[in-house]
């Protein structure tokens, strides 16, 4: 980002000021643990659109476990889809899509501290923060888990639900796996 004259506003310094690139039409995060078994599904299948090809204005966001910068990532987007995966006690592989009302106020923010921080969390953050700039449509897909153990592969039901998400988020966003991956992609810390 190239420096201006004068002093960096906090905002510029982590590159939301006016340098920034362009709002996205569409942010797809994918949230999780990679080393955990199912727990890395939403990581998983943000690489996995980013190799099928996506309109330019589709920005994909590997937001891994680093649930507060989620919440950044989302500014000025008109949608915002968050996929994760669920622990209900439903049948492994079952795919849950929640209206992002329902639960964008549903955890308490204080005494909320930095390892604690979810999704969810980022998603009550990001509505009170970003006001206007808040997505005015959020989705958030969840696929319930069968094994989070630690350095697991995906397990059989969770894979065959990513790739059925998979299809359903490229028809929702305009693009096919045919399509040459053009989209922007931005990496969670």
């Amino acid at each position: 980002m190239p420096l201006s004259s004068g002093p960096i506003s906090a905002i510029d310094a982590v590159g939301y000021g006016p340098s920034a690139v362009p709002p996205s039409r569409v942010v797809i995060v994918g949230c999780g643990n990679l080393l955990r078994g199912d727990d890395g599904v939403g990581p998983v299948l943000i690489r996995e659109l980013f190799d099928s090809g996506l309109p330019e204005d589709v920005t994909l966001v590997d937001g891994g476990t680093a649930g507060m910068d989620v919440a950044f990532k989302m500014r000025g987007a008109i949608e915002a889809i968050l996929i994760d995966a669920s622990s209900t006690g439903s049948p492994p592989g079952t795919i849950f899509k929640i209206p992002g009302e329902e639960v964008e106020n549903l955890p308490p923010l204080e005494g909320i501290h930095s390892h604690a921080f979810r999704w969810d969390h980022s998603l009550a953050l990001a509505h009170w923060m970003l006001g206007e700039e808040f997505p005015a449509k959020v989705t958030v897909f969840l696929i319930e888990a069968e094994n989070l153990g630690i350095g697991e592969p995906l397990s059989v039901a969770v894979t065959a639900a990513k790739d059925q998400l998979r299809t359903m988020i490229l028809g929702e966003v305009g693009a096919d796996d045919t399509q040459a991956s053009s989209g922007q992609a931005a990496q969670g810390d």
